[in-house]
């Protein structure tokens, strides 16, 4: 009988930067961290599509959604906090709105890495953004009608956020696999096995 290293979800997740049992921890403060800079760089542009890919593709999905709820949290008090945003009701009902379009977009994240083929990872990253940013943009602008802002929606604004997202998640790909790389839990639970 061969025994399971990793628990039978996790043969669906395509990054394993760290050890599964951590994967939740380690997730939550790479998007934390990463959350609070893109908040105090980019404000109400904040990659949550990416973060939302990135949530799906390390853990299954309630501990996914979890994790970008964290995230959001962490913008919308530094939003609040530090920057300084107007405390009434149309910033909130669009702080809202954003926080139900990143759980949104991390649902077809996870739905859309179930369905696809495992290997070519940066393939599958990339059609997992693309459907999870198109979710996104789309859940915001839906709200338009009764919150405003649809002069947010140009083509100019949608595509450079996308892009902003597209680097975002390049990025957080490559932090994981540096600490995939440099891990020394790893290296210990293969030298132990």
């Amino acid at each position: 009988m061969t025994a399971r290293i990793l628990p039978y979800h996790a043969d669906r997740l395509r990054l394993h930067p760290v050890p599964p049992r951590l994967a939740p921890l380690f997730c939550l403060a790479l998007l934390t961290a990463s959350c609070a800079l893109a908040s105090f760089a980019l404000a109400c542009a904040t990659p949550f599509a990416a973060f939302a890919v990135l949530a799906a593709a390390m853990l299954p999905l309630r501990p996914a959604l979890l994790v970008v709820m964290g995230a959001w949290l962490v913008n919308q008090s530094i939003g609040f906090g530090a920057l300084h945003y107007p405390v009434d009701g149309g910033t909130m009902a669009w702080g809202l709105a954003m926080g139900a379009a990143a759980l949104l977009a991390t649902a077809v994240s996870s739905a859309v890495l179930r369905t696809l083929p495992q290997g070519r990872t940066a393939l599958t990253l990339a059609v997992t953004l693309v459907a999870a940013y198109a979710t996104y943009e789309l859940a915001l602008l839906a709200v338009t009608p009764l919150l405003g802002g649809e002069g947010a929606f140009t083509a100019a604004i949608v595509t450079r956020i996308g892009l902003t997202s597209a680097a975002w998640l390049a990025g957080l790909v490559a932090a994981c696999e540096i600490v995939r790389l440099a891990d020394p839990l790893r290296r210990k639970e293969a030298m132990s096995a």
